[in-house]
């Protein structure tokens, strides 16, 4: 099969066969694609947009405001000897632990491009730094799916300790190659003038907020003909028949497969089944992130050279290292709390918050990170010019 794919004659084939049947569905299901396409806009206007933009602004700010260098001198004793890179890249995993998909992976990106750390540096940190947020996962799969705060705090704990994990276990990844020095000559407080920097973050944030949406819809309808036409449950069986000695059925087949591809509808489905295998099925799924997250990760890659196959690893690592510690932490702490079964989609389990209490939400939250990032820098500051004044007397 990779040898077929590996030609570009057979990828344009199966291309083609691809996009025919995409455009056969579209005929033939217009209604489910319209009505999946509905529920698609109604979280892009309720959810994405409020909850993304805030803190695409704040980690544009953060970087082209330099403010990621004082940070870094500050953390440079932390960053270093656990995951080998340079304090500056604390900013991608600060920011991708509060603000979620995929504003950590973003922020990294963008401290590459702005020369704040190195090529492997970036890829190291593109391995871990791409994490849910935590309204994400205490509020929708804690709360709704498994109508248990308690279990979306055990999720979310997994969730960090394996990110972690990973950032440690990718140190290790191009070994030869000598940190980023480029902190040793201090930290310079703005790159770039403020009225510059604010308008470039502003309309940078929304362009990446669209491009979010625009992948959010297309895999909305992805999902939606899939299930209609049978498809997700063809696959569902051929792979419930290849890991049927894991223990794998149908059902839990087509779960895996809705996660692999979107993980808000993947942790939806998870409404029924032994809770420790549910807990364990989510904490994957949000490890790995979905296609779709993916996508929108690529889509902020562009030219920049940087390993598309050492982002998935990371992935793949992160999610199949959050199941394992999930078990491990669902037999340690059992859960006693029911299962909640009133949500059976993502669109329509989170379509209903409402706007202005997402917005305000996310907007709390990123601005409570800028002062935390403010405080922080004033401190650095003024160290450095104690330090100053001391060595010239």
């Amino acid at each position: 099969m990779g040898k077929i794919l590996g030609k570009a004659q057979y990828r344009d084939v199966l291309l083609g066969i691809g996009l025919l049947w995409a455009t056969a569905a579209l005929v033939l299901w217009p209604e489910q694609a319209m009505e999946a396409m509905r529920d698609g806009i109604i979280l892009c206007g309720n959810v994405i947009l409020p909850s993304l933009f805030p803190f695409f602004v704040l980690s544009s700010l953060v970087v082209e405001l330099g403010m990621s260098r004082y940070l870094g001198k500050l953390l440079e004793p932390v960053m270093a000897p656990l995951f080998r890179v340079n304090g500056n890249c604390a900013t991608a995993l600060a920011l991708g632990f509060v603000g979620g998909y995929p504003v950590g992976a973003r922020t990294a990106i963008q401290i590459y491009e702005n020369g704040q750390c190195s090529h492997t540096e970036a890829e190291r940190m593109l391995a871990f730094c791409n994490n849910s947020g935590p309204a994400f996962i205490l509020g929708m799969v804690g709360a709704g799916v498994f109508g248990s705060g308690v279990a979306g705090l055990l999720l979310y704990l997994t969730h960090l300790m394996a990110s972690l994990m990973v950032g440690v276990l990718f140190r290790f990844y191009k070994p030869g190659e000598k940190p980023h020095t480029r902190l040793s000559r201090g930290p310079q407080f703005q790159t770039a003038s403020f009225p510059k920097a604010f308008t470039a973050s502003v309309t940078g944030a929304l362009q990446s907020t669209l491009n979010i949406c625009a992948f959010v819809l297309f895999f909305t309808v992805f999902l939606r003909i899939l299930a209609h036409a049978g498809a997700l449950q063809l696959l569902g069986g051929l792979l419930s028949a290849l890991l049927s000695p894991l223990g794998m059925d149908q059902t839990w087949a087509e779960r895996l497969l809705t996660g692999l591809v979107e993980v808000s509808s993947g942790v939806s489905s998870l409404t029924d089944g032994t809770l420790s295998g549910r807990l364990s099925m989510a904490a994957f799924m949000l490890g790995w992130a979905g296609m779709s997250v993916h996508c929108q990760v690529l889509a902020f890659l562009g030219d920049s050279g940087l390993s598309v196959r050492t982002y998935v690893a990371g992935k793949l690592l992160h999610g199949g290292l959050s199941a394992l510690l999930a078990n491990v932490l669902f037999r340690i702490t059992p859960l006693s709390s029911p299962a909640s079964v009133y949500l059976a989609e993502q669109t329509e389990a989170i379509a209903h918050l409402d706007f202005h209490q997402a917005l305000t939400l996310s907007a709390v939250a990123s601005w409570g990170v800028w002062l935390v990032f403010l405080a922080l820098t004033v401190w650095v500051v003024q160290k450095n010019s104690g330090k100053g004044r001391r060595s010239v007397v």
